[in-house]
């Protein structure tokens, strides 16, 4: 008994994830082992049984395939399957099949929850087996929430742990062992909040850095833990959905994302706790552009893009969710060309941080967009010795997004243009005469970058930078009418007896452009009330969260404001995934006698609201007598 105990701790630690396993947990693994055979052309398990082993083959082959009977993958010794169904609810997604005479190693599934939960080496190894962490949501027909409705809120079990930076890091490994979490919040007691951005959170550390950056790199235990804290936090607000933190995740490849309300970290949520919840979401393509080498496999991968927006509108996504998984997937070719600008050209000079502006900095980007794009650069910045690298970089990445379907915009506002290619300081000082002198070019500045998002590099210099923004603006009574009025210039194509008004511009003659008369103009509405009240947000349905909650709308208004942009949204991406169907080019032109009755009633409703809203506006600043 005890040479086969022998026998399979031997075989265990010699393939993944057991060869990282401490000697002594693979001891105790192998004994809690138990062996079955299989023979040639043998179902092992079935699609929708119950499952409560984890197998790794010892010999032979097998076969995994999809719930329709479509080949999946195909394994062999020292592989493992079984896993997905453990870690989503104990039912089989991918039935398996010998097709060889097949050895395999059970092992239990109270054993694999141990394994999951205290070793993330172990953790991340099922998660990313056969390249499917978090890119393939396994369907549960009994869940009736799912990734498009339900808040991220909702996979929080526990609060926040935090930490003292001035604690040792074997005082953080006690208490992530007694708290039985794997990763916490490290709080720099020295620091209070105030509106200055500053927050008594300094970073996160997690039992993957207990390793890595303590055990790995020799660091004595009796240090303080803020020595070895990653001080650049992913987080994500409270009210955000679980696709969201999924699709955070993918993009920055973390496994802890603290989740925030307001100010306050109120819980941190693991890639496993999105794996077990359980989707439908087909944005596969996110992941996959980080293993693209060159500038033409992005492209080949950008082809893939409408297939992706349109099957997401099959799946019946809101509007919300297909702006902001157009918008991480744009983010993401971004960041991989930007890391093969710095393959090409070496490492920044200074740092800096890439900028996404507009729509895609709203979350808000669809199949029909051009690249809005800037760049914050260091204060070290010198232009004799740095600005030919920038301006290298900037053509490099602008020539690529166009390459991947994201024109050059026609206004120039790319940081290809040295205008848009600033220091902090010298992008705070623009932003500052814009707000203090809203002249019409200021005003048209304003539409573009006050909707900014940190793409890649110093992250922190964004959200930095949206801070001054609100603070400013709030304070520029003068400034928040004139945007007022300028967000009227834009009005519904509804005519005196509320019948549509056409366009009349050649190509697209009698028709209605969704975007210029509907989103663009609820967005410029929203976008005057959010910085009225100060809000951080960027997306304009996470703007009128702010706006509800600070009660500057009668009641009702805000919702109405909501509604009208989730359908006049859907009115437009489901006509841009019907022209990318037919294999035609896909606008934002919708024309009312192709409309059923049912859409052109609700969509001339949502127009009025537009209205109503625009007439609200000019009333609340005039009354303020901030018109001049």
């Amino acid at each position: 008994m005890e040479a086969e105990l022998n026998e399979i701790q031997y075989f265990l630690e010699q393939y993944p994830p057991f060869n990282s396993l401490p000697e002594e947990v693979i001891a105790q693994v192998s004994r809690q082992v138990e062996i079955s055979y299989y023979r040639k052309d043998t179902p092992i398990i079935h699609f929708g049984d119950e499952i409560h082993d984890l197998y790794v083959i010892r010999s032979g082959e097998v076969e995994v395939y999809r719930r329709k009977g479509e080949l999946y993958n195909r394994l062999d010794t020292g592989d493992l399957f079984g896993q997905m169904g453990l870690l989503t609810n104990n039912k089989v997604r991918f039935p398996v099949k010998a097709i060889e005479d097949t050895l395999v190693y059970c092992i239990p599934d109270d054993v694999f929850q141990q394994l999951y939960e205290q070793h993330d080496v172990f953790a991340d190894f099922v998660e990313v087996a056969d390249n499917a962490r978090l890119r393939q949501a396994v369907s549960n027909s009994n869940n009736q929430n799912d990734l498009t409705t339900s808040k991220v809120r909702t996979l929080l079990t526990r609060e926040a742990a935090t930490i003292d930076k001035n604690e040792s890091i074997q005082n953080a490994a006690v208490m992530m062992a007694r708290d039985n979490v794997s990763s916490l919040l490290v709080i720099d007691p020295t620091v209070l909040e105030d509106e200055d951005d500053n927050s008594p959170l300094m970073g996160i550390i997690t039992d993957r850095d207990l390793c890595t950056r303590v055990l790995a790199e020799g660091i004595d235990p009796s240090c303080d833990v803020g020595s070895v804290v990653t001080t650049e936090v992913i987080s994500l607000d409270h009210n955000a959905y679980v696709y969201e933190a999924m699709l955070i995740m993918l993009r920055y490849n973390v496994h802890h994302l603290p989740i925030f309300k307001g100010s306050n970290p109120i819980g941190i949520i693991e890639a496993t706790d999105i794996v077990r919840y359980e989707s439908q979401s087909s944005l596969l393509i996110v992941s996959s552009i980080f293993q693209q080498q060159s500038l033409e496999e992005l492209a080949l991968i950008a082809s893939q893009v409408k297939d992706s927006f349109v099957r997401l509108v099959h799946e019946d996504a809101n509007s919300h969710m297909v702006g902001s998984a157009m918008s991480v997937i744009g983010r993401s070719f971004k960041q991989r060309i930007l890391e093969l600008a710095e393959e090409k050209f070496g490492p920044p000079p200074v740092p800096y941080c890439f900028l996404a502006l507009g729509s895609m900095g709203r979350d808000e980007q669809l199949v029909v967009t051009d690249q809005d794009n800037a760049i914050i650069l260091d204060e070290t910045f010198n232009k004799a010795l740095h600005d030919d690298y920038f301006a290298n970089l900037a053509k490099f990445v602008c020539d690529g997004l166009n390459q991947c379907g994201y024109t050059y915009c026609t206004g120039d506002i790319m940081a290809t243009n040295p205008t848009w290619r600033m220091t902090r300081k010298e992008w705070e000082a623009c932003f500052a005469d814009w707000i203090d002198d809203p002249n019409p070019k200021a005003l048209l500045n304003a539409s573009i970058f006050f909707d900014l998002d940190g793409v890649y590099g110093k992250l922190k210099w964004a959200e930095q930078l949206n801070g001054f923004i609100v603070r400013r603006a709030r304070k520029n009574n003068r400034f928040l009418a004139c945007l007022a009025r300028n967000a009227l210039n834009r009005t519904p194509p509804l005519g005196f007896f509320k019948d549509f008004v056409m366009e009349k511009d050649g190509r697209h003659n009698n028709s209605i452009n969704l975007k210029s008369r509907g989103t663009a103009p609820l967005a410029d509405l929203i976008r005057v009330h959010a910085l009225a009240v100060g809000s951080r947000a960027r997306n304009s349905f996470e703007r009128l969260d702010d706006i509800i909650d600070a009660s500057i709308l009668p009641k009702g208004r805000a919702q109405d404001l909501r509604d009208a942009m989730e359908f006049i949204s859907m009115v437009r991406i489901r006509h841009q995934a019907l022209d990318v169907e037919e294999g035609i080019e896909a606008d934002n032109n919708i024309e009312p006698e192709n409309l059923s009755d049912f859409e052109r009633r609700n969509l001339k409703d949502a127009f009025q609201i537009l209205s109503n809203g625009q007439n609200f506006l000019k009333f609340r600043y005039q009354a303020n007598n901030q018109f001049k």
